[in-house]
């Protein structure tokens, strides 16, 4: 699948009564060993070449996607797009993004693309070692297994305006999931590592240990009353509560005025210790790109600058209907029009490690599990269930379960207090964050 595919494509489209078409191709190749008790549980392997086109007409517009590239199947899809853009309502803010935004080749090296291939073998013994490694830790009585993988993924865009653009990653991966025990209890804990580069991944031993310790600090967890206390969120889910954050700056969010933040632009968001980053260009990182789904350059901006917010996140199409310029954060699959994303997304670190926030809070809260999260997009109100540790003192005292905490976004984000613990362990990471007081419902 080469760029020739893409334009000839393109050149399809014109004929059959597009003004305007953009193409898009997907590679993918992936592995995946999972073992479980020991043994081998499953293999999953994947290769997958697809393809996705739009096209304009007037201000009409549709997107078709498929897998099948021979010439009769192509010529199908073409027709199909056209006959659906022709039947679309108009939609005045449809189009490419502005030629004088789109990044130039030839294209930043963001060194994503680790070209190691590793065999179903290789992967087996390290899923196997992490399992046996989080097995052995004490109080340890069983596993949900681990699991290894390795990938690869090229993306290819073009369109009738000029634009042409392709990058390619790869991805590494192993998890391994314990379960711990103490006659009356069961208790799950978790740890695992996505990486670019092969190089840069953990090995399995301490993956499997750090999975198997947090099974383990759960065991005899307790229900607590419900109160209202200093809650700390763990660094690994710190990001849970940053991210209802996105989706109300995201442009069509704020064009069509369901946001919390919608009258907050300019204004002090978070407390004024807060700097929230988002950066494309991140080597390695997980979510960088030399340009965002339109083809449009992207570059490294603070989002939160020291508590206030300074941009909305746009493509071009709301950034038409808001009367402003796209930031770069188009993102889109092979269907669809393109949406809104980040990149990599960092809260960064302040002074205190997850310590002194706990000895500076009293007693509290130490969340390290959440599921089920509910948010209401327009007030800002937002609750999870959630399960960790009660810390009295300023130490660890005991592990809580079934646990809900809730609280009103704008409020949380006015007091939140971040740590020092910052670790870069996927697209979007924080240290673990201190909010004074937040309610808790238990038992």
């Amino acid at each position: 699948m080469d760029q020739n595919l893409l334009a000839e494509l393109i050149a399809t489209a014109r004929k059959a009564g597009a003004d305007a078409a953009e193409a898009v191709t997907a590679e993918r190749q992936s592995l995946s060993i999972s073992v479980r008790a020991g043994a081998l549980e499953e293999v999953e392997r994947e290769e997958s070449r697809d393809l996705g086109l739009r096209v304009f007409v007037g201000q009409r517009q549709a997107t078709v996607s498929g897998s099948d590239l021979s010439p009769e199947a192509l010529s199908k899809l073409v027709d199909r797009a056209v006959a659906m853009a022709r039947l679309a309502p108009e939609d005045p803010y449809a189009g490419f993004a502005p030629a004088d935004r789109l990044a130039k080749g030839p294209h930043l090296d963001l060194d994503l693309y680790d070209p190691t291939e590793l065999s179903p073998e290789v992967l087996e013994d390290r899923a196997r070692a992490a399992e046996a490694a989080a097995r052995a830790v004490d109080g340890v009585v069983n596993s949900d297994g681990a699991t290894a993988g390795w990938s690869t993924a090229k993306w290819l865009i073009a369109t009738s305006h000029g634009f042409v653009g392709s990058h390619q990653a790869s991805g590494f991966s192993l998890g391994a999931s314990a379960i711990a025990g103490d006659g009356q209890t069961m208790e799950t804990g978790y740890d695992g590592r996505s990486v670019r580069w092969h190089a840069d991944l953990p090995g399995p031993e301490g993956i499997g240990t750090e999975a198997g310790r947090r099974a383990a600090a759960r065991l005899g967890s307790r229900k607590i009353g419900s109160t209202t206390a200093p809650v700390i969120f763990e660094n690994r889910l710190a990001m849970s509560i940053i991210s209802p954050m996105i989706g109300a700056i995201a442009g069509p969010a704020i064009a069509r005025g369901s946001s919390f933040l919608k009258d907050k632009l300019g204004q002090p968001v978070f407390a004024p210790g807060v700097t929230i980053t988002d950066d494309p260009h991140r080597r390695r990182g997980l979510g960088s790109s030399p340009f965002d789904d339109e083809g449009v350059a992207t570059e490294a901006m603070d989002l939160i600058d020291k508590g206030v917010l300074t941009t909305w996140l746009l493509n071009s199409s709301s950034a038409r209907q808001l009367g402003l310029e796209t930031t770069g954060h188009a993102s889109r699959g092979l269907a669809g029009p393109p949406g809104v994303g980040v990149s990599n997304l960092t809260l960064q670190p302040g002074a205190e490690d997850q310590a002194s926030l706990m000895r500076s809070a009293g007693k509290g809260l130490l969340i390290t599990s959440m599921f089920g999260p509910s948010l209401n997009g327009n007030t800002g109100d937002w609750s999870v269930g959630c399960s960790g540790f009660w810390f009295e003192d300023g130490e660890l005292a005991y592990a809580v379960s079934e646990i809900t905490v809730a609280g009103n976004l704008i409020e949380m984000y006015a007091r939140l207090v971040p740590g020092s613990d910052l670790e870069i362990r996927g697209a979007s990471n924080a240290p673990s964050l201190l909010i004074d007081a937040l309610a808790i419902a238990g038992k």
